[in-house]
């Protein structure tokens, strides 16, 4: 069994912000794979399915970025899911928009939401980095994750959710070079990344 996390702020307000693609992200994966509805436990919401004969629970926690950890050790807990079984979806803001990284372990970058996640279950579980882009100067860092994204980025927003969901089948089997490959591969096919970037498959 594996535990998909999309870390994400709750609530209509945060809905749409860069800080919430990790939501996005499970909340397509849920859609087209015809998972259960979502319901509220783990101090959070979770959907359980399936993916290419692999038990995946989707949690999405409800205690705001900083306490994320809470939702993700009880549901870790409960289904007795090692860490090594934990993915964690988030917004990465030292990747350009559209560019997807796939780690285990590693720093958290500053992160609120990883720290939480490592302080409460150690720091083995995998990230899959899905990058927002930088503003360009730190002080402008807090309002861009906390803003939603502009109307010419929903196209890649929306692509690169769907091609995450299209391969999630990968993750949840271990293959993670070749889900980041897929993904590099399919989003450059539909012009939201440059042609000579191959570097989908490298950690970091």
């Amino acid at each position: 069994m594996r535990l998909f996390v999309g870390l994400g702020n709750p609530g209509a307000k945060y809905a749409q912000n860069r800080h919430n693609i990790g939501f996005m992200a499970v909340e397509e994966i849920a859609r087209r794979h015809g998972f259960a509805p979502w319901r509220r436990r783990f101090q959070g919401e979770t959907s359980e399915g399936t993916l290419d004969r692999e038990r995946v629970v989707l949690l999405k926690p409800t205690t705001y970025m900083n306490e994320s950890g809470r939702a993700v050790q009880e549901a870790a807990n409960f289904f007795k899911i090692a860490a090594g079984d934990v993915t964690v979806f988030q917004d990465e803001l030292e990747l350009p928009a559209a560019k997807v990284r796939v780690k285990v372990g590693g720093g958290i970058a500053g992160h609120n939401g990883l720290r939480s996640i490592s302080s409460h279950i150690g720091n083995d579980y995998r990230r899959v980095r899905l990058g927002i882009g930088h503003p360009g100067i730190k002080e402008l860092v807090h309002s861009h994750v906390l803003s939603d994204f502009a109307k010419s980025d929903r196209p890649w927003v929306e692509a690169l959710c769907e091609v995450i969901a299209d391969n999630a089948a990968l993750l949840a089997a271990g293959q993670d070079a070749s889900f980041a490959n897929k993904v590099h591969l399919a989003l450059q096919s539909k012009g939201f990344l440059d042609k000579g970037d191959n570097g989908a498959a490298k950690g970091d």
